[in-house]
């Protein structure tokens, strides 16, 4: 049996708390300081937690880990589970070339780049997000922009200042489904205060996009779009996360955002010629004029409309109880920990929801589309494996920071030093958000950003009075803000559009509107602490 101490470190909760940082020290300065790659820097932050652990903490080197391992594991199932069958559905589309069906059924909606921004970078982008993620939303949306006529530079803005509002609920949720298990509070708890949080950003984005691609013309000449379009995408992931399913916000709310567009009559006005040639710098592909049957345009949308299908059977009372029935629940072998108070924690369970977790429906719709848009089953089963090689390097990362994270939680590292921040009393509310835009802006992810921060977030707001889902949910929604500046990120956004080396122009042009749309979260949070806007919560 292992008790958790607070304070191990000559009695001092402060030293301790010195002590208790260092990894997640040594991954921020690898990551931000050093550019070392991160899944070098996540096994590296992992190998300190452990020595930490055990040395400073007196937690047993077998329990150590232990508690490594299953971190690991949760990292690959259900977090690395979702993620990679999200994005074989991706690839099985692009294969077929009912991708290009679909982004060429996106560039006849409009010919107003200000309506294509809002439609390939804010809509799509949205989508993209919310089934693959990783990147994959910025790098092909900034491409699909410049195919459109896009300058390259705009393009890339326009693209990472659009992965904003999604990414809490990107790759079927997953960064919240991490906040949930490494905080030990309900999803559903998590999810519905997220979900009061980002669609405020959602109302703003929009805006901000026409006004990036054409400046004040765009805000007053394409407004109500933009507006109609945001309130949209935030009512629909609002309603999502709140009442349905969090897996599904970023799909309802990316189909609601783009449904909203095509109702807008102002969105289908042909843009004036001195709107065109003012924001088009870029050759536009001749290939956007291919004439598709519509029977191939229906095929290509299947993909997401069977997700939405799979995953809307599975919240049938009937059916969500089947799936669940099914779930198994074990006792992590070599793990026997309490926290301070003598009380068993939960990391000594393992829950494996076998068929009920987001990654088994994405993996059955994913079966689904390989028949329905005609891919061969060897062809997809290679397709699926070309996937895990893909992501190779992100799952030896997320797998670490999982490790990492859970060593740090049941050694009682975050505790330390959740109950070292919590002096700051009120001001965590503020801070709160700005934590994890900090670990996203490093990370590149806001699924390792919860994984890092959550229980922190959690055990500070307990000290400190303030309620834990609140704290918990900051940290995702500030994080979304720290993605369009994070190294990865500006990289993707480069590659994509053939601005390699440019990272540091993109940097500065959209650093602030991370900041201003983080202190606009910040407010938000501290209005939500306080009875300004704690109606808000649930």
């Amino acid at each position: 049996m292992y008790v958790q101490e607070l304070a191990p470190v000559a009695g001092s909760l402060g030293l301790s708390a010195l002590v208790a940082a260092l990894p997640l020290v040594i991954v921020l300065i690898l990551l931000g300081g050093v550019r070392m790659k991160a899944h070098l820097a996540g096994l590296t932050g992992l190998l300190a937690a452990v020595l930490v652990a055990a040395l400073a903490y007196g937690m047993p080197i077998d329990q150590t880990i232990s508690s490594a391992v299953h971190g690991a594991v949760f990292g690959i199932f259900p977090i690395l589970w979702i993620v990679v069958n999200a994005l074989w559905v991706y690839r099985m589309t692009v294969r077929t070339r009912h991708f290009d069906i679909l982004r060429r059924s996106f560039g006849r909606l409009s010919d107003d780049p200000r309506i294509q921004a809002l439609v390939v970078a804010f809509c799509f982008g949205a989508l993209l997000e919310a089934l693959a993620g990783f990147g994959a939303p910025v790098a092909i949306s900034a491409v699909m922009l410049v195919a459109l006529g896009f300058d390259p530079v705009k393009a890339a803005i326009v693209a990472l200042v659009a992965n904003t509002a999604p990414v809490a609920f990107g790759a079927m949720g997953t960064p919240v489904v991490t906040l949930a298990q490494v905080t030990g509070l309900p999803l559903e708890d998590v999810a519905s205060v997220v979900g009061r949080q980002t669609p405020l950003l959602a109302l703003v984005v929009p805006l901000v996009l026409v006004a990036l691609v054409d400046g004040k013309r765009g805000l007053r000449e394409t407004w109500v779009p933009a507006m109609a379009c945001g309130i949209a995408f935030a009512v629909a992931q609002f309603a999502a996360s709140n009442y349905f399913s969090a897996q599904l916000a970023d799909i309802a709310a990316a189909l609601a955002g783009a449904g909203a567009l095509v109702a807008v009559p102002q969105s289908r006005r042909p843009a004036a010629e001195t709107v065109r040639a003012s924001v088009l710098t870029g050759a536009r592909s001749e290939e956007l004029d291919e004439e598709d049957p519509r029977a191939e345009v229906v095929r290509a949308y299947a993909p997401y409309a069977l997700i939405v299908a799979v995953f809307s059977v599975a919240q049938i009372p009937v059916v969500k109880d089947w799936l669940a029935g099914a779930t198994q629940t074990y006792d992590w072998p070599f793990l026997d920990v309490l926290d301070p108070d003598g009380e068993r924690v939960g990391g000594n369970v393992f829950t494996w929801p076998i068929v009920s977790t987001g990654g088994t429906l994405v993996l059955l719709a994913g079966m689904l589309t390989a028949v329905v848009i005609g891919v061969h089953a060897r062809v997809a089963v290679k397709e699926w494996l070309a996937t895990v090689y893909e992501l190779r390097f992100a799952i030896l990362t997320v797998t670490s920071v999982l490790a990492l994270a859970y060593v740090m939680n049941l050694s009682g590292q975050a505790a330390t030093i959740g109950h070292f921040v919590a002096a700051a009393g009120a001001g965590l509310a503020f801070l709160s958000p700005v934590l994890g835009w900090f670990g996203v802006a490093v990370s590149g992810s806001d699924t390792s950003a919860n994984a890092l921060f959550g229980a922190l977030q959690v055990t500070a707001a307990r000290e400190s009075g303030l309620s834990p889902e609140l704290l918990a949910a900051a940290n995702s929604s500030g994080g979304v803000l720290g993605k369009m500046i994070s190294p990865q990120n500006l990289a993707i956004a480069c590659a994509a559009v053939g601005l390699a080396g440019r990272e540091g122009d993109l940097l500065r042009k959209v650093l602030p509107w991370s900041l201003a749309l983080l202190l606009v979260m910040c407010l938000i949070v501290v209005g939500q602490s306080s009875p300004v806007l704690g109606w808000m919560l649930p």
